[in-house]
């Protein structure tokens, strides 16, 4: 029997649950919309279900005695307090909410130290003082911590991505003595490990749901962006992956921490190496307010990517820009617009690219290794005249994405966790 992991995605759309073999290779996936239990995405009941769901469809595909482990990303920044029994106290704060105290965004300003990721109004530490007085908190968990909680009873343990934007140091692998001087109560924060480490077995309610045996491993998750870059195979210092979707995010694996807040920049730990990273407002929601997608698809067959327009475009879709320019008064820069549509979708790819070429640019400045290969995903990765574009502008290899599935990267941590548990 082939031993098989499973890696779950919790996002703000649905669930996704992949099953992986030790070799990497996918022996099953599902999928499954949030929507279907209802219309609220910060209902805590409605994202288990969706897990549910998911799993029950996945494990129907495959040999259920052979899963060892299982893993659970979840969106970055997204917490929710619950009580002993990890039942939610209240409505969660996702990751694009914001807190609205300006006295806990002060506090936080002041303590913080300038390289953290609590700063913000949308940071994990916010969210956890405002909920810190509800009656009957036990502790304050990401979304990732209370789904595998869910799975193995642990409503006390997460792991060293999600807790970044709470405050937690990963350099120094705790959290740090200034939380305490913002008022945080030490004892509603979790215990941190590391993405990859084993923190439980499934309890019996959780193997009897599914029909799985006792003893699978519940291993640590991770973010979905950090989740998403582990999925596309990239693994070496250099080895970048870029996103275009509707903004233009870039990662790129260092051997050391980057941080420069002004920039949006801070590295997640992945083991002994980083993950560095900024997202810029430019991408595909730029293209989306100048052609539909068909237009787009038409267009793009028009060009001729050997050639350049010479035109210098900063495609925005608003004023302002925080990656690789920190300006938050950057006008779009979309002008003379030639006569012809092709060219002008043109100009906007090479644009594009010229920021994403300053963007990896900029990370080499600030310590980061040189970029010496790009994975791509997102909806803008199937262009093939964006790519050759890209590709001219970024002179590096441009090497295929394994997968660009967040749960396929949740995978690999479940296969690190069951081979360091001796359970393949």
């Amino acid at each position: 029997m082939t031993p098989l992991v499973v890696g779950i995605d919790i996002g703000t759309s649905g669930a996704r649950a992949v099953a992986m073999r030790p070799d990497f290779s996918i022996a099953g996936q599902s999928a499954v919309r949030l929507d279907k239990f209802g219309q609220n995405p910060r209902d805590p009941s409605a994202w288990w279900q969706a897990v549910q769901a998911a799993l029950a469809e996945l494990l129907s595909g495959i040999d259920r005695a052979a899963v060892r482990a299982i893993a659970v990303d979840g969106t970055s920044g997204t917490l929710l307090p619950v009580d002993i029994e990890g039942r939610p106290l209240a409505e969660p704060l996702m990751y694009n909410d914001k807190v609205d105290d300006g006295d806990i965004l002060a506090i936080v300003a002041r303590e913080a130290p300038e390289a953290s990721a609590a700063h913000g109004a949308t940071s994990g530490l916010a969210k956890a003082l405002r909920y810190q007085h509800l009656p009957g908190i036990a502790a304050v968990l990401h979304q990732a911590d209370w789904i595998a909680g869910n799975l193995s009873g642990r409503f006390d343990v997460s792991d060293e991505n999600n807790a970044l934007k709470t405050g937690y140091d990963v350099e120094a692998r705790r959290w740090p003595d200034w939380i305490a001087a913002t008022g945080m109560r030490m004892d509603l924060l979790p215990d941190i490990v590391e993405p990859g480490d084993v923190i439980g077995t499934l309890t019996a309610t959780a193997a009897e749901l599914f029909g799985l045996p006792r003893g699978v491993a519940v291993v640590a998750g991770t973010t979905d962006g950090c989740a998403s870059f582990l999925a596309t195979g990239a693994t070496a210092a250099g080895d970048g992956v870029t996103a275009l979707g509707s903004s233009l995010t870039i990662k790129i694996l260092s051997d050391r921490p980057i941080s420069a807040p002004r920039f949006g920049i801070y590295s997640h730990r992945l083991g002994d190496v980083w993950l560095a990273g900024g997202a810029s407002n430019s991408g595909g929601k730029v293209l989306a307010q100048n052609f539909p997608l068909a237009r787009i698809i038409e267009l793009s067959a028009m060009i001729d990517p050997t050639t350049e327009t010479g035109l210098d475009y900063y495609p925005l879709s608003t004023v302002g820009e925080r990656f690789p320019i920190a300006d938050p008064a950057l006008p779009p820069r979309l002008t003379p617009r030639p006569a012809d549509d092709a060219d002008y979708l043109k100009a906007m790819f090479e644009g594009m690219a010229a920021i994403e070429a300053l963007g990896y640019g900029r990370l080499a400045e600030l310590g980061a290794p040189a970029l010496t290969s790009i994975r791509s995903v997102g909806g803008g990765a199937a262009n093939p005249a964006w790519s050759a574009i890209r590709q001219c502008k970024l002179d590096v290899a441009f090497l295929p994405a394994l997968s660009d599935e967040a749960a396929t990267g949740t995978a690999r941590l479940a296969l690190k966790g069951a081979s360091e548990a001796g359970l393949q």
